[in-house]
């Protein structure tokens, strides 16, 4: 026990030490939080809407500012020849054309919605508060009062963003590269420098070595996610819901399988640049098929059974479920499960590869 915490603190002041490593493994994910932050701290703005009131009437000026009054849209008067150059153009999205039937007490009157059809998005999102509109401009014509009233009781609750669903994933992201950059560049510096051959004859064994990296990893990965976890709850104001024990057991559980698949690129490497693709090879597709920046729902079916069995995306699933679900681990289990089958099999690997001396061939 003593010689793996001797080794745990060597491997810490290493760490300590390299300046780079440490920019690149918490900053990186840290300038990315705060830059979609600032993306999405915005409002979006108003849908700008032309209206070519051909009735003037009463009841269609009450109409143009009921629209008028709905913070989603900012109304443009003019012509209906002159709002439709514009549509085309691109200048406004649509245009909404009153007839000259629409005053007094109209009924079955038709009006036109100019709009790119191509904009799917905004036409579901228009159309209805349109609709809306009308409705609310026929009741008050007929005078007729509402079946129901809508009371809202406001509970506290927090609209998910798109930052929300981001931090977990650049959480598991930031845990896969400090595990894995420190677990498998070291060994292959190590062995490269002669150090390995020189701790062979050491009363140092190998578990020695492996669970004193192991565990100065697993310290340097839950000081730097907590960290990013601290910033972007003060800073960004994420919704974070879930309990930290439960985070911790999947970083834990996601730091192990990380480094345990260093480890066996570490032992397959020769050099410095063998490891350095042969963990971009591993790192990248985990990247953008794992769920981190888009669900993995809405990716090609065709892709979607590879990308659930992965080991990042049951990291990123695990981290995400906690962090805006409330989720624990026992509700998680078939996660858990994937986890300890790919620690399973990555800790085997990584057995089966290690040596002292040589490279593997």
């Amino acid at each position: 026990m003593n010689l793996t915490l001797v080794m745990t603190k060597v491997f810490l002041k290493i760490f300590s030490r390299d300046r780079q490593a440490i920019i690149f493994s918490l900053i990186f994910p840290l300038l990315m939080m705060l830059a979609f932050g600032f993306f999405n701290s915005g409002e979006e703005d108003p849908i700008v809407i032309g209206i070519a009131d051909n009735a003037n009437s009463t009841l269609s000026r009450d109409f143009i500012a009921s629209i008028d009054a709905n913070p989603l849209f900012t109304v443009a008067q003019g012509t209906e020849q002159s709002l439709r150059i514009q549509v085309i153009s691109g200048n406004i999205g649509l245009a909404l054309i009153v007839p000259e039937e629409f005053r007094g007490s109209p009924a079955n009157i038709d009006l036109r919605l100019l709009i790119d059809t191509s904009q799917t998005a905004q036409m579901n999102a228009v159309i209805p508060l349109l609709e809306q509109g009308l409705v609310e401009v026929e009741r008050d014509l007929r005078g007729l009062v509402p079946l129901f009233a809508l009371n809202i009781e406001d509970v506290e609750a927090r609209t998910q963003t798109y930052l929300d669903f981001l931090v977990p994933g650049l959480l598991a992201m930031a845990l896969m590269q400090i595990a894995m950059g420190g677990s498998g560049f070291n060994l292959v510096e190590f062995r490269r420098k002669g150090i390995l051959k020189r701790l062979f004859v050491t009363p140092i064994q190998p578990k020695n070595f492996i669970t004193g990296l192991v565990l100065s990893r697993l310290v340097i990965v839950l000081v730097q996610l907590s960290l990013l976890l601290g910033i972007a709850i003060l800073l960004l104001d994420i919704t974070f819901i879930g309990n930290l024990f439960n985070l911790y057991v999947f970083i834990i559980l996601g730091t192990t399988i990380f480094l345990s698949l260093g480890f066996c690129l570490g032992s397959l490497a020769k050099t410095q640049q063998a490891i350095m693709a042969m963990n971009m090879l591993l790192t990248w597709p985990q990247m953008l098929l794992s769920g981190i920046f888009y669900p993995i729902d809405a990716m090609p079916a065709a892709v979607q059974p590879l990308a659930n069995v992965l080991p990042l995306s049951f990291v990123v699933n695990g981290l995400r479920s906690v962090a805006i679900e409330g989720a624990n681990v026992i509700s998680l289990m078939p996660n858990v499960i994937g986890i300890l089958v790919w620690i399973a099999i990555a800790l085997g690997f990584a057995i089966r590869l290690f040596n002292w001396k040589e490279v593997a061939t």
